[in-house]
């Protein structure tokens, strides 16, 4: 039995990173058949139920500490762990966590991570201190690995791949029209999903937003869906946008699973969006995005699928907005050339579960190489 521990943003219904944990956890098992996980969480039970693993509380520093002393390989991953700017605790838990599995001489793997921004000095000494000993480091862009070289790393080997959840499989649309027929959405109406967060207080992009989704009923005839990808924060976002709005719109106020957020993208006909993941899940059932952007991580995936943003957070007008998803509406499906870089993108997500099983096969040549490393640095 080849035991995996795995860490990161698990069990805070965010759909983005319950989707990489789903991704994850199915590419290792179609890898490795006779794995077992234990995922570090926020929620034991959510996690537990959700995907069908052993969990630890990510609190609980000594059943932490007892999963890795008995594991194969630390899985960390996927999604923006190591970044300073939506909290520096947290990218000290997450090396913290890695220094306890270097501790006991376990390998490490960065499983599809973007990297960054880590601002801070001291912080980028220390994420330069811990990633000099893993073992691999998958990023799922080259961004990252332009950070990761800016901040000294240069002991393992760093593949570039793409994101976890890119290697997912699209799902059966019913089970969002069901859902969607649950909120009062029904017809044959053209529909037009928006998957937003609050972002730093800001308000002029939800202006944009507002005007935008009202031109498109106006003109379009479409009806407005905001899908929430963290509950109950999105919901709060799309209940703000949609009091801005001088036509009707539909919030939805669930908290869904993985397949639930995919199926329903998957009914929509465009999605404006500046949720990574809804980008992703949209890209994945072949809807086309309209993107808003506020982190470089949303910037990097557009432009690796060959596709253009509409706006930032700071600087979006209606008008594109507007333009961008009507050109999307026209076309009627998702563009040849970006459903090309799309089909690359996954063939490149599914390579990061061979790296986890190449380090697995490499244990022992490793765990030489780790207590070396330990007896030089006392």
């Amino acid at each position: 039995m080849t035991n995996i521990v795995i860490s990161g943003y698990y069990g805070f219904a965010n759909a983005g990173d319950e989707a990489m944990l789903s991704a994850i956890i199915g590419s290792l098992q179609d890898a490795i058949p006779d794995v077992a996980i234990t995922v570090i969480t926020g929620n034991c039970r959510m996690t537990r139920m959700n995907h069908h693993v052993h969990t630890i509380h990510r609190l609980n520093l000594a059943g932490i500490a007892v999963a890795l002393r008995r594991c194969d390989i630390l899985i960390s991953g996927g999604g923006s762990l190591l970044q300073d700017v939506t909290s520096e605790r947290s990218l000290y838990y997450y090396l913290l966590i890695m220094r306890m599995a270097l501790f006991f001489h376990k390998p490490v793997m960065l499983y599809a991570q973007g990297i960054g921004p880590v601002r801070g000095h001291k912080a980028r000494k220390a994420v330069r201190d811990v990633l000099q000993r893993v073992a691999v480091i998958g990023v799922r862009d080259s961004e990252s690995k332009t950070e990761l070289a800016s901040m000294g790393v240069t002991a393992p080997p760093i593949h570039v791949t793409a994101d976890a959840v890119l290697s997912m499989h699209p799902v059966d649309k019913q089970i969002g029209f069901y859902l969607l027929k649950k909120a009062g959405v029904t017809g044959i109406s053209t529909r037009v999903g928006i998957a937003v967060r609050n972002w730093q207080g800001m308000t002029a992009y939800k202006e944009a937003i507002a005007s935008a989704a009202d031109e498109l009923q106006r003109t379009t005839g479409c009806r407005i869906i905001f899908i929430p990808m963290q509950y109950p924060a999105d919901v709060e976002a799309g209940e703000d946008i949609a009091k801005r709005m001088k036509t009707e719109a539909v919030v939805l106020r669930a908290s869904y699973s993985t397949v639930e957020f995919m199926s329903l993208i998957g009914c929509m006909d465009a999605v404006i969006a500046n949720r990574l993941h809804a980008l992703i899940f949209a890209s994945i059932m072949q809807v086309p995005i309209t993107a808003l952007s506020y982190d470089p991580k949303i910037d990097s995936f557009v432009r690796l699928i060959g596709e253009h943003l509409a706006g930032t957070v700071e600087a979006v007008q209606a008008d594109d907005i507007t333009a961008d998803v009507k050109r999307k509406l026209a076309l009627g499906r998702v563009d040849p050339e970006v459903q090309a870089h799309l089909n690359h993108l996954r063939r490149q997500s599914m390579r990061n579960a061979y790296l986890a099983l190449r380090v697995l096969e490499g244990k022992a040549g490793l765990r030489a190489r780790l207590t070396k490393h330990t007896k030089d640095q006392q």
